[in-house]
């Protein structure tokens, strides 16, 4: 008797498409996120909540492909920062001012979200950010525009400012994407002589999707 396979589970790198952002919003629409966890990652609580690094307790959080916002939702309750989160489908900036709806005054009035194309983001000088996070935004981009990913980062994070990179998925190569193969050397070169790095580890607890698979950095601009 013959059997029938069962359907094969779409992945992002199935329906995005690298010239064409619409397609996030595609990938939103039809529910392929994978990288939506549906809370912070425990990783970056570790980074923001331990002693290894004073993080100023006021000031301004970026997230770049916010997806539901959770992370932007963090900044703000954790360290009071006002936080920005960017992302090029409306479908997630949508979920995310829904649930931006139902947080308490005191979060919804520091939080934003806007549907916007990270590389053609630009502030003043003084509107600069004390930490930005990239979290599946790296690796979600074509390994092509790492460059640009770099020298945005240093136009948009303030002189002594940091950016928290989560180094995830670290599995084994493969050419296509998203996500993109990527180990934490690879924001070596992009990052270049703007950025030092002042943490790098293992994390200590990590989701159960990202065990074994990330890798906390922390760097600061000079």
């Amino acid at each position: 008797m013959a059997t029938t396979s069962p359907p094969q589970k779409l992945a992002p790198r199935n329906i995005v498409k690298d010239n064409d952002l619409s397609t996030w919003d595609l990938a939103w629409r039809q529910n392929v996120t994978p990288w939506d966890a549906g809370d912070v990652q425990p990783s970056l609580k570790e980074a923001v909540e331990s002693s290894e690094i004073e993080f100023p307790r006021e000031g301004r959080a970026l997230v770049p492909g916010c997806g539901s916002g959770y992370d932007v939702f963090y900044f703000a309750s954790a360290l009071g920062y006002e936080s920005l989160g960017l992302d090029g489908s409306q479908t997630a900036v949508d979920v995310a001012n829904k649930l931006r709806e139902h947080q308490p005054a005191s979060l919804s009035t520091k939080t934003e979200f806007r549907i916007e194309d990270f590389f053609q983001f630009k502030v003043s000088d003084e509107e600069r950010f004390d930490i930005i996070l990239d979290h599946t935004f790296f690796v979600a981009i074509p390994p092509s525009l790492r460059v640009s990913w770099g020298r945005q980062m240093a136009a948009l994070v303030k002189p002594g400012g940091y950016l928290i990179t989560l180094v995830y998925p670290i599995d084994e190569f493969i050419e296509s994407g998203p996500p993109y193969f990527v180990r934490p050397e690879h924001y070596l070169e992009p990052l270049g002589n703007d950025f030092v790095k002042v943490l790098d580890k293992i994390p200590e607890e990590s989701s159960p999707s990202h065990v074994g698979r990330e890798r906390l950095v922390v760097w600061r601009r000079v």
